[in-house]
């Protein structure tokens, strides 16, 4: 019996994503990012995109790629450039967990 509890939590923890952020970390890091995609991640600007709902590995790697180079923005090569993988997830998982609605 403790071999299998053990192997079930074995295969829980591996089925867990690897970059699971924190979400609440994310949204107190996410103070310089509400500027231009709102507090809560709906843009106030027409050339910054909506995050709120995104899922997360996509933001995941939308930041990855500005902070790298591959993906070319004057404006988010600044603001990613400083983030650490931790950063980033957090942001994400931030942004992921907004629910919208529409209407």
């Amino acid at each position: 019996m403790k071999l299998l509890i053990s192997l079930a939590l074995a295969a829980a923890t591996f089925s867990l994503p690897a970059w699971a952020g924190d979400a609440d970390a994310g949204k107190a890091k996410a103070a310089p990012c509400s500027t231009c995609h709102g507090a809560k991640g709906i843009s106030t600007l027409n050339e910054a995109p909506n995050l709120a709902g995104q899922p997360e590995i996509y933001l995941i790697e939308q930041l990855r790629a500005y902070r790298s180079g591959k993906r070319q923005n004057e404006i988010m090569a600044i603001m990613a450039k400083p983030l650490s993988n931790t950063d980033i997830e957090d942001l994400a998982a931030w942004y992921s967990s907004i629910k919208i609605e529409l209407k």
